[in-house]
């Protein structure tokens, strides 16, 4: 399974990798497609830091350098689930700001699809909730053993002080 685990994760890293170095060269095709959205969201990124960039043209730079290394890392397969994550993240304003057809909308639905299945693959090993909630069924078993035989332990003192002797 792991080959083809790989070679999806490639194929899908695909797109955003060409896409980003794409918007890299050439950001002006995407700036006045991203304008509507971040004139909306321009006074929330000034309200939480002043010196965050608010330009559309440095905005579209930041996320194309976002896809292209989360696609990159995703693509290798370093840090797959948080690469994938952040390229769903990003695929959403970009699809609000597509003004493309049914298609493209449908093409945007897939890939955010398989991104979010990359996001929460563990690829056959359990995941964190899992190791920690059996790490704590584990101490918890542990502590009342410990009990337990701390228990028996003073009973058996306690008796051997009763004896005569």
């Amino acid at each position: 399974m792991r080959p083809v685990r790989s070679a999806a994760r490639a194929m899908l890293a695909s797109i955003f990798v060409v896409d980003g170095i794409r918007t890299l060269a050439r950001p002006d095709s995407r700036v006045e497609a991203v304008r509507p959205l971040t004139d909306r969201v321009t006074p929330l990124i000034e309200r939480a830091d002043p010196r965050l960039p608010t330009d559309p043209r440095t905005l579209v730079r930041i996320k194309a350098v976002t896809d292209v290394v989360a696609g990159l890392a995703l693509a290798t397969g370093r840090f797959t689930r948080p690469a994938a994550a952040v390229l769903a993240a990003g695929l959403v304003p970009h699809t609000l700001t597509e003004k493309g057809d049914r298609d493209h909308l449908l093409r945007s639905l897939g890939l955010l699809g398989g991104l979010l299945l990359a996001a929460v693959d563990t690829e056959g090993r359990p995941g964190i909730h899992y190791r920690t909630s059996h790490a704590i069924d584990r101490s918890q078993r542990s502590v009342r053993r410990a009990v337990r035989t701390a228990r028996r332990e003073a009973r058996i003192v306690a008796a051997a002080r009763r004896l005569p002797g």
